[in-house]
């Protein structure tokens, strides 16, 4: 299986043309970064409306945190679809099909009735922005390799991550003056020029000969070689637990600032910025380390550091020491320190794989948002509070760290 998979990574960058330099690649990161700039947008432009929804369609705050699990949810599932999808079809249609399912959701959330309906949209809503997501990420493993990717994931992490800073702060803004529904009414707005953008600007990165042929079995074949690769099974496990401790924070963050520390909804948005902020430094920086260590050794580090200020940070919580600046100072070094990953892992995982870019992008995402979605009612389960958060965020990065130290300790490792 092996031999197969350097089969296939050698063939299919046989296959390319050149890497696309200067300002080719500059403008492919700027279109990739303003398209996957949508599912932050999605899952965090609302997040400063949580208690507002919960209060106006009488719903729990364990309830109303679903609505986030229904977008997650949605991410996950509708990349399997449209990964083979963009593999066989090229990756604009299903972009386009996929962001416009988007926009119509979004235009359904205005006038939801009750939580549960909300929820559901919220999965089509996920569904159509998986299309970004995966098509974001099959583009960059069709044009780069190696470092490349690895590095090309970084700057599109740059562009893409002013959309989790500006978001809730955008969100927060609009709450002064709009109801929560106000924001999915901007949401279909950026949608529908995202939508534009993606038909004016955005060039086919996958040609005809490279497309798959032959109905199912193909995607089938795929996704039985993918999920017989053990390496490339672990990588996604680590992505996506690394994402885990992400979307633990997203799904606790607007509670526990909110309503454990008192802020308020704009109060919010400038906090949790300074958090996506500090995820943004990280990626970039990610570009310096990448001159002298391998993605590998990168993720290795950032994960023992992560399990370490989570650990801090339980401690803090769990005995609620220094008020919130003890609570966030931890915070944010474990927030940084998943910055590392997040670039680095997936690259790792694709690097195998890029005769199948779009499938294997799909399940990446799937097992990432699939996570996510598992991970972010766990917070409220477990109370919605400052040490809830603690514990899930650790809990991941931790699992995380076993499972890259025992694949490492079966394999040297190459990359």
């Amino acid at each position: 299986m092996e031999k197969l998979a350097e089969h296939s990574t050698s063939t299919s960058t046989s296959a390319r043309t050149s890497e696309p330099t200067g300002w080719a690649r500059a403008r492919i990161i700027l279109v990739l970064g303003a398209l996957v700039a949508l599912v932050p947008l999605t899952i965090d432009m609302y997040l400063p409306a949580l208690p507002a929804i919960g209060d106006s369609l009488n719903a729990g705050s364990s309830a109303t945190q679903l609505t986030l699990t229904g977008t997650l949810l949605g991410l996950g599932l509708g990349q399997l679809a449209i990964g083979p999808f963009s593999d066989a079809a090229g990756r604009r249609l299903p972009l386009i099909l996929g962001i416009s399912l988007h926009v119509v959701a979004s235009l359904l959330c205005l006038v939801a009735p009750n939580i549960v309906l909300l929820g559901l949209l919220r999965v089509l809503q996920g569904v159509g922005g998986a299309s970004a997501m995966v098509v974001a990420l099959a583009s960059v493993s069709d044009l780069f390799t190696g470092r490349t990717a690895a590095t090309t994931l970084s700057r599109l992490m740059l562009v893409n991550g002013a959309a989790p800073i500006l978001a809730p702060t955008l969100g927060g803004i609009i709450l002064l003056r709009l109801s929560w529904r106000g924001v999915f009414a901007v949401l279909a707005g950026l949608g529908a020029v995202l939508l534009v953008l993606a038909v004016l600007a955005l060039r086919e990165s996958l040609p005809p000969e490279r497309r798959h042929r032959g109905g199912m079995r193909p995607v089938l074949v795929s996704y039985r070689r993918l999920l017989t690769d053990g390496q490339f099974m672990v990588m996604i496990l680590v992505a996506a637990l690394g994402m885990s401790a992400l979307f633990s924070y997203i799904s606790g963050a607007s509670f526990v600032l909110q309503e454990q520390f008192g802020l308020n909804q704009q109060q919010f948005g400038l906090v949790f910025g300074l958090g996506a902020l500090t995820i943004i430094a990280a990626t970039q920086f990610n570009v310096v380390l990448l001159r002298r260590l391998a993605p590998r050794q990168i993720v290795f580090g950032a994960l023992a550091t992560a399990t370490a200020a989570g650990a801090v940070l339980t401690t803090v919580s769990v005995f609620a020491l220094g008020g919130l600046v003890g609570f966030f100072v931890p915070l944010l070094f474990m927030l940084g320190a998943v910055g590392f990953v997040l670039p680095n892992a997936p690259a790792l995982a694709l690097e195998r794989h890029g005769d199948s870019g779009g499938t294997a992008a799909a399940l990446l995402g799937a097992v990432q948002f699939g996570l996510g979605a598992f991970m972010a009612p766990i917070v409220g389960v477990l109370g919605n509070d400052g040490p809830a958060m603690a514990v899930t965020m650790t809990g991941g990065v931790l699992i995380a760290l076993v499972a890259l130290s025992v694949m490492t300790g079966r394999k040297p490792a190459h990359g």
